[in-house]
């Protein structure tokens, strides 16, 4: 069962946790994804012609100091990630995966809630309906008919946008109507991932910062499992 409660986002004055799920599609660069939002190697993460993740895992990132302000005071942030498998998996079933993120999903966030679901994306890949019903009818079955307040597309591969001489408005202009109605469905709450240019640290703070905008803007509500 679900339930929804303002959370102690910040275990003492100065510091926050924010709880984070990864959700996809295989090979869509969830687990990679992960790692730059930890700043670590914690997922095992490759190209492969099956699906790499069969079980989910938490990750925990080092505390980034003075990543924000409030009230004039610097507040430390600390993220946890948990990646998922793949939906559609290419060795496990629906019932299995479904089952195996609901338990982890009870297990790391029972008490202290998801702040948000990250459904990956690769960018260099259009979303069409049949595959978009996989990953995000996952989503409505586990996080409850509000998982649109608690949802945004993360999307990988972003390099690919600009190599094809795209802007993210003029990439989000051209996309399929599927993406069109499912952003909008999300209040428009998307992230760009890039992979070149700037380093890796400061994708990662970029972020995380809009990952943390959008949470603020829901109020640090979260949900609870049990």
């Amino acid at each position: 069962m679900l339930t929804f409660c303002l959370p102690t986002a910040m275990a003492d004055s100065n510091k926050m946790i924010i709880n984070l799920a990864l959700f996809g599609m295989t090979q869509s660069g969830k687990s990679s994804a992960g790692n730059i939002l930890l700043g670590s190697t914690d997922f095992p993460s490759s190209f492969a012609p099956c699906s790499v993740t069969k079980d989910c895992r938490l990750g925990r990132s080092c505390q980034l100091h003075g990543f924000m302000r409030r009230g004039g005071q610097e507040i430390t942030l600390q993220v946890q990630v948990l990646d998922t498998p793949g939906y559609p998996h290419s060795r496990l079933s629906k019932k299995h995966v479904k089952t195996e993120i609901k338990e982890a999903l009870a297990h790391h966030f029972g008490q202290e809630g998801l702040h948000l679901a990250l459904l990956v994306q690769r960018a260099d890949m259009p979303l069409c309906e049949h595959e978009a019903s996989s990953p995000v009818q996952m989503i409505q079955e586990l996080l409850g008919h509000t998982w649109k307040n608690y949802t945004a597309i993360l999307f990988t591969h972003a390099e690919k946008i600009e190599e094809a001489g795209f802007s993210e408005d003029e990439y989000l202009h051209e996309a399929s109507d599927t993406l069109l109605i499912l952003l909008k469905s999300l209040q428009h709450r998307s992230i760009f991932l890039y992979r070149k240019g700037n380093s890796l640290n400061e994708q990662r703070i970029k972020v995380l910062e809009r990952i943390v905008e959008f949470i603020r803007e829901n109020c640090y509500q979260v949900l609870t499992f049990k």
